[in-house]
This record gives C-alpha cells, sequence and structure tokens, in this order.
C-alpha cells in the first residue's frame, strides 16, 4: 500500500489518471441514483390489496349505484375510493374521471374474483370489473400524481454533478500550479535574470522538471560569469602591449604605413574599452554617475560636432528644456554612435535629431535616410557583435558592439531602445528615458516600419 501511495505521489500521470477515474465513477452513480430515484418516484400504480379483491362486494357496492345507474352515488363512491369508475353498456360509456388514462376495452381477462366479478389486466395494470344488469363497471386507480421530489431530484443530481466537475477543476489545477511557476521563471531566465530560481517541493515529473530548469539556469550563469572574467582578463591583458605598441610607434617616422598602423592600434583600443564599458553595463547592478541635466541642450552639444556632415544635420529641441537625470558620459558615447551609424550608412542624406517630452519620459530619436536594415537582422541587431553586413569592411560598420552598447546603456538608465528600419528608406532608432534612472524598462523592441 506504501509503494502505491508512493507512486501515486511521485507520478503526475497516475494522479491525473486517478482524480478523472474518480470523477468517471462519482458521475455514473449521480446519474444512476438519480435515475433509479426518477423512476421509484414517478407515476406509480399500486397493486390492488389482496382483502379488496376478496371483499370486492361488501366494499364496493354496486347494487347502491342501481341499474339503470345512478350517476352521483357512482361519483360518491369513486371519492370515496379514490378510484375511476367507467360504466359501459350498449347505450351508455360514462367515467368519474375525465383523463380516461386506460382503454378498457383492451382488457384481458386475468382471473375471476366472483360470479360477476374478475380482475383484468391492460397495459400490466390490473383492474376490476363487475358485469350487473346489463352494465359493465370498471374500477381501476387513480394514477398518482408526480411528485414534487421528481424535481428535487434532479436538482440535486445537478448540483452533484456541477460539485464535482469544481472539485475536479480546483484539484487539476492545483495539481498543474507548477506550470504557471516554470513558465515565469522560464520567461526571466529568457530575460536575462540568470540569478533567479523557481521553489518547488514537488516530486513528480513537474519537480524533475523544476530541477532541470533550476540547473539550467545554474549552468548558464557560470558559463557567462566564465566568459565576462575571460573577456575581461583578456581585454587588461592586451592593455599592456597595446601601451607598448604606442610608445614604439612614436619613434617610427611618419608614412602612410605609420598612419595606417596608429588608426589600427586605435581601433583596437576603442574595441577593448567598449567591451569592458559593456561587460562593466551589462552586471547586475551597474553604477551610474547621474546628475541633473537639461536634456535638450545636451543633445544638442554632441550633435554639434556633426554640423559638418554633407548631407545635413537637423535638430529638433522642444521647448522649454527639461532637466532629466543621466549619466553624461555614458549618453554621449550612445549619441555618439548612434550619429557615428546614421554619418556611416546615411548615403549622404538628411539626418535628423529629434527630443520629446511625455510626462515623466523623454524621447530621443535619431532617423537617417540611408541604405536601412533588412528585416531578418533587425532582432540582432543590437546584440554582441552582430553585424548585418558580414564582410565587416572598415567602411561599412565597426565591430559590432555600438548598438549593443547604447542598448545596455538604455536599459541601465532604466529605458529602453527602439529601432525602426526598412530597405533603401533609412533607419529610425528611438531611445526612451525616464526622468531618473532606475525605472522598469521595456524590452528591447526591433520593428521593421
Amino acid at each position: 500500500m506504501n509503494a502505491l501511495l508512493q507512486s501515486i505521489r511521485r507520478s503526475l500521470f497516475l494522479r491525473l489518471l486517478l482524480i478523472f477515474g474518480t470523477t468517471i465513477v462519482l458521475f455514473f452513480i449521480i446519474v444512476l441514483g438519480a435515475l433509479r430515484l426518477l423512476t421509484d418516484t414517478g407515476n406509480t400504480i399500486d397493486a390492488i390489496p389482496d382483502f379488496f379483491s376478496r371483499n370486492i362486494d361488501s366494499i364496493i357496492d354496486i347494487e347502491s349505484i342501481g341499474s339503470p345507474p345512478n350517476l352521483a352515488n357512482a361519483m360518491r363512491l369513486a371519492e370515496e375510493l379514490g378510484w375511476t369508475i367507467q360504466i359501459r353498456s350498449p347505450i351508455m360509456r360514462w367515467s368519474s374521471n375525465t383523463d380516461n388514462r386506460i382503454d378498457v376495452t383492451q382488457s384481458e381477462f386475468d382471473h375471476s374474483l366472483s360470479a360477476d366479478a374478475e380482475i383484468r389486466r391492460v397495459g400490466g395494470e390490473d383492474i376490476i370489473m363487475v358485469e350487473r344488469g346489463g352494465y359493465e363497471f370498471y374500477l381501476y386507480q387513480r394514477a398518482v400524481p408526480e411528485p414534487a421530489i421528481n424535481y428535487l431530484v434532479f436538482y440535486a443530481g445537478f448540483t452533484m454533478a456541477v460539485l464535482v466537475l469544481l472539485l475536479n477543476y480546483f484539484m487539476v489545477n492545483r495539481l498543474l500550479a507548477p506550470v504557471r511557476l516554470l513558465k515565469q521563471g522560464a520567461e526571466r531566465i529568457r530575460n536575462g535574470d540568470l540569478g533567479f530560481r523557481v521553489d518547488s517541493d514537488r516530486q513528480d515529473e513537474l519537480g524533475e522538471l523544476t530541477d532541470s530548469i533550476n540547473h539550467m539556469a545554474d549552468s548558464l550563469q557560470s558559463m557567462l560569469e566564465a566568459k565576462r572574467q575571460l573577456l575581461l582578463a583578456i581585454s587588461h591583458e592586451l592593455r599592456s602591449p597595446l601601451a607598448k605598441a604606442k610608445l614604439r610607434l612614436e619613434f617610427i617616422d611618419d608614412s602612410d604605413q605609420a598612419d595606417q598602423l596608429r588608426e589600427d592600434i586605435s581601433e583596437i583600443d576603442l574595441l577593448i574599452a567598449d567591451l569592458i564599458e559593456a561587460e562593466r553595463l551589462n552586471q547586475e547592478h551597474s553604477v551610474l554617475v547621474a546628475e541633473p541635466v537639461r536634456l535638450g541642450s545636451f543633445v544638442r552639444s554632441v550633435a554639434d560636432a556633426y554640423v559638418d556632415y554633407q548631407g545635413s544635420l537637423k535638430i529638433e529641441i522642444p521647448r522649454p528644456d527639461q532637466e532629466f537625470h543621466i549619466d553624461k558620459l555614458r549618453i554621449r558615447l550612445l549619441l555618439t554612435n548612434l550619429l557615428n551609424n546614421a554619418v556611416r550608412h546615411g548615403e549622404n542624406n538628411p539626418i535628423k535629431v529629434r527630443v520629446s517630452f511625455a510626462g515623466e519620459k523623454a524621447s530621443l530619436e535619431v532617423i537617417d535616410q540611408g541604405e536601412g536594415i533588412p528585416r531578418e537582422h533587425l532582432k540582432q541587431i543590437a546584440e554582441p557583435f552582430y553585424r548585418a553586413d558580414s564582410s565587416r569592411q572598415r567602411n561599412t560598420g565597426g565591430t559590432g558592439l555600438g548598438l549593443y552598447l547604447c542598448r545596455l546603456i538604455a536599459e541601465a538608465h532604466g529605458g529602453n531602445l527602439d529601432i525602426e528600419s526598412k530597405v533603401g528608406e533609412g533607419t529610425r532608432v528611438i531611445l526612451r528615458l525616464p526622468r531618473r534612472p532606475g525605472s522598469s524598462a521595456a524590452p528591447l523592441s526591433n520593428s521593421a516600419s
């Protein structure tokens, strides 16, 4: 018995089978019980009592009815007995009850009671027939009217069936409650909260699944932390040889090769700086140096560095300007990356920078009319080292960290980054910021316009 209970406890399938099996059995019991009660309490006719049949002459005084029959006496006798009396002759058809539920002409002889009385049967029911003075007197019980108990049985059965279904629902709902917890946990892990774990004390298949998901999250967290530590270590280790290379470069005579080498070293240096900054922002508690800034004026000061762009740069700042708390260094880096991308891919077409305010939020848009980004790349375009152009040529883009870094900066401020683009028409990048860092941010959403 204990082994069976343990098997049921450890198996979700067996528990569901037990619940539905019990439900089916209870339904059969309720239905059969209700049908039996309805049958027992329906329109029933009691059998004719033996003493009634043996003393028919003294109990039913046919003589008092008379011949020809006194219908008033016949009606009084029918009421006293609670029976129906029919009187038939070639010239007469009379009944004490207008419903005439029995066709006495279809009755068949069963056995005699006396010289002029007999029991006849019709439709499985016994009736008494007395023949005197040329008249046939038929006596049979009135139908018992359907009692109110029938409706009570119906409603009681229906209520019990509903209660069984509700009990079934709550039991299955409780049994599958961990599925909702698993879904919520998987969503949080998918959104990057690798420190979240699903709590469960179940020992069945759902408990095993919960443990597997938690172990998966542990493994992912360990792998990503190892990757981060390795990346930071490599980045720091590269600083020393780069510094030495820069120093030796100063002793090389100026030439095209030296300029090219200096540009390559600067690019590697910027890449390392972006990697370190990205990992710093990617930590669970990134530290921002936030200060109150007139956002419109700040954006204009950064964008003014691009006024010499050949395709023209238009800046739209609302009035009055509003004060937001931001990390100036990081927002400058974000805006610079967006403007560099717009210039690089704008194909000398106009670029627009627009700032707008709505309540406690601000929107910063950088819009170009360049080549655009194919739809299939939009979902991954802000991931690290992802580039729509896989050739990675210097004139078509950088290392693929720019938009990733922009996304991290936006999320660190409690905002989000949206990217909309259409090939041949251009790209629109929207940064949404709360008035103060730390507000919950919506996830990054990329969509094609």
